[in-house]
């Protein structure tokens, strides 16, 4: 399967391999900024404004700031009753817990699911960004898994989510190259759970009413072409299914970065961790350095830096993604 994609660029591999080879050049010595907030941000608006492309790489504080928390009393309100039976503490570690049976797992994951991938994220963060790039020529790279981008409006040819899609199952292995949309499995478990829909079409837990943290034997989901077992679509190891619709999305990453190389092109960090830095981070680094015209810009909660090599290039800003688009959309 692997042979069928060798002829298109890979994009995903492309820039990791660029970014890997170009960290030592960058030395250790970072930067934090060249000037104030305000002065930052003003230098991010005018960028936006003015760059032939930009590129947004997103990372899991972006979806944080649009509201899509992983604890406190969103977890509680939804999963409050699998925190109390196995001292799960949050959505994240419940991904990993052993549950005790299938039904109790696909019980927690058609939860997991649907609250972060089958409705919109509570602020409007993602919606924001759009009204900021949307007259331009964007391009997307996301390690975020749950389709945020989309549901905001964004050009679905504009989009790579490198890291899989919540909305996708595939096979244990991922060998068959396929995945498999998991939307109407997902209404089913969550109805079998005892979930009802509010007046806007979207679950609610019911008013003095309880849940079940099983579904029924017979609502396993399982692969539609020959019955055998199903996973998430989730990148975790190398059995990850990289399938049609992923090839596509880095061969236009790829296509776009090279039409744009020698261009003035805005490489805009959003939220992006030390988690997975190879991904977006270090690429966006070396892309910036090996181009005069390019400028990089970090917007991140207590972690907005860049090399001192393209501190001249760069733009850094420490603070709630939603607070400084909303502060852009207002000053233009």
């Amino acid at each position: 399967m692997n042979s069928f994609y060798n002829n298109r660029p890979n994009g995903y591999l492309e820039t990791i391999r660029k970014g890997l080879s170009a960290v030592p050049s960058l030395g250790s010595d970072v930067s934090f900024g060249r000037g104030g907030r305000e002065e930052e941000i003003g230098r991010l608006q005018m960028e936006i404004e003015t760059a032939d492309a930009i590129v947004i790489g997103a990372g899991a504080g972006l979806s944080t700031a649009a509201g899509l928390t992983y604890s406190g009393e969103r977890f509680e309100k939804y999963f409050g009753d699998f925190a109390a039976r196995f001292g799960i503490s949050d959505i994240y570690s419940g991904g990993f817990y052993p549950f005790p049976d299938e039904e109790t797992r696909w019980a927690w994951w058609a939860r997991h699911i649907y609250f972060n991938r089958y409705i919109d994220a509570p602020k409007l963060v993602y919606r924001k960004l759009l009204e900021l790039v949307k007259d331009k020529d964007y391009f997307v790279i996301t390690t975020n898994v749950d389709h945020q981008f989309q549901r905001a409006g964004f050009d679905k040819k504009r989009l790579f989510y490198t890291q899989g899609d919540y909305g996708l199952f595939q096979t244990p292995d991922g060998r068959n190259g396929r995945t498999f949309d998991n939307e109407a499995w997902v209404m089913k478990a969550m109805e079998a759970q005892g979930f009802a829909k509010d007046e806007a079409g979207v679950f609610q837990v019911p008013e003095g009413g309880t849940l079940s943290m099983t579904i029924p034997t017979e609502l396993i989901p399982k692969c539609p072409e020959d019955g055998r077992d199903v996973t998430m679509n989730l990148r975790a190891d190398d059995s990850f299914c990289e399938d049609e619709g992923w090839h596509r999305a880095s061969a236009a990453y790829a296509k776009f970065l090279h039409e744009h190389k020698n261009m003035h092109v805005l490489f805009l960090e959003i939220g992006v961790g030390a988690n997975t830095p190879v991904i977006i981070k270090y690429p966006f680094w070396a892309m910036t350095k090996e181009n005069p015209k390019a400028v990089y810009a970090c917007l991140n909660y207590n972690e907005a830096f860049c090399p001192r090599l393209i501190e001249n290039q760069s733009i850094c800003i420490d603070g709630d993604a939603g607070a400084v688009f909303e502060r852009i959309n207002t000053k233009s």
